[in-house]
């Protein structure tokens, strides 16, 4: 259902996009908006994740560098039955996370300092679980899509009343509806592409959760993130707003709801289902191989198997 909502959404944004060409140009409007299009798509394609990388100073880790982190994404990735993405920390203190590229084969993942620092390891499995579960459903590329589509509407609209008014009689909307079109076209795509983001972001909540068999500590990182995102500024986020969508949490505020202007579904939302989804297992939030087994549930990945007292443990970013 989640592919299907995705579908329809990216369909409606592709239409919205040449519509917009057709309305304010008629057939040549059209094919313009098609070519533009083709042509920002296929430079975000190949570029996309090289821009976001840099815009945000990641710096790529290796297995000598960071050899806990490296390591936990690397079994992950193997739990995934994902190729090893790229690893990158980014010195930020917001606690958050993202991933990025065109598919599996090309994908990076990176999270803060913050992050780091704050999550146990079953926590940050979660995280990262997550936005492996990202990459093993070709979000990355289908919010590059929709983010680039989004903006090429922008542009379009734009550049309509730019000319709208000197073109009159190449469009038939008339200058009020070009006026109308500028304002109402970009609000359109911003509604889609939020929608679209919200549906992967639950879609990845359960896939990370079954990468990492555990929901319960992706459950209760979500909660430390949020708590801490709404308390300490991102900067780079704040002056790129547009790739907002790409974290874990929303790095840019405190929304409180499922709300039409939200990149992220509500926290507590994304909690409840997760909790529902460890009832379903049977699980409750981990517990030790045989308990799990008994239960009927996931049996713990290898770093849950702690020889810390039974706790969790951190790696040497905490």
């Amino acid at each position: 259902m989640n592919y299907l909502k995705t579908a329809i959404l990216l369909a409606g944004m592709t239409a919205l996009f040449l519509g917009v060409g057709f309305l304010l140009a008629g057939q040549a409007g059209l094919v313009i908006a098609l070519v533009v299009a083709l042509g920002m798509n296929a430079f975000a394609y190949w570029n996309a994740d090289k821009m976001v990388l840099r815009m945000y100073g990641a710096r790529e880790v290796d297995e000598a560098s960071a050899p806990d982190f490296y390591g936990l994404v690397r079994d992950l990735s193997e739990r995934a039955g994902l190729p090893m993405p790229r690893v990158y920390v980014i010195e930020n203190a917001q606690p958050n996370a993202f991933a990025t590229g065109r598919n599996p084969e090309n994908a990076a993942v990176a999270a803060t300092t913050g992050l780091l620092g704050m999550l146990s390891r079953d926590e940050l499995a979660g995280v990262m679980a997550h936005e492996l579960a990202h990459v093993k459903h070709r979000d990355t590329l289908t919010m590059t899509i929709t983010a680039t589509l989004a903006g090429a509407i922008s542009m379009l609209a734009n550049f309509g009343l730019f000319f709208g008014g000197m073109r009159e009689r190449d469009n038939p909307l008339g200058i009020v509806g070009v006026i109308a079109m500028a304002i109402l076209a970009p609000l359109a795509a911003m509604l889609v592409q939020m929608a679209i983001s919200r549906t992967r972001e639950y879609a990845a909540d359960r896939g990370g959760a079954e990468i990492c068999g555990n929901p319960m500590a992706l459950a209760s990182a979500l909660n430390k993130i949020a708590g801490a995102a709404h308390r300490v500024e991102n900067p780079q986020a704040e002056a790129n707003p547009a790739t907002a969508h790409m974290f874990i949490i929303n790095p840019l505020s405190g929304q409180r709801m499922d709300n039409l202007f939200s990149t992220h579904p509500d926290t507590e939302n994304r909690i409840a289902a997760l909790r529902e989804l460890a009832g379903e297992w049977g699980t409750g939030g981990g517990g030790t191989a045989a308990q799990n087994e008994a239960r009927g549930g996931h049996a713990p990945a290898p770093w849950q198997r702690s020889s810390h007292g039974g706790r969790s443990a951190r790696g040497p970013w905490g």
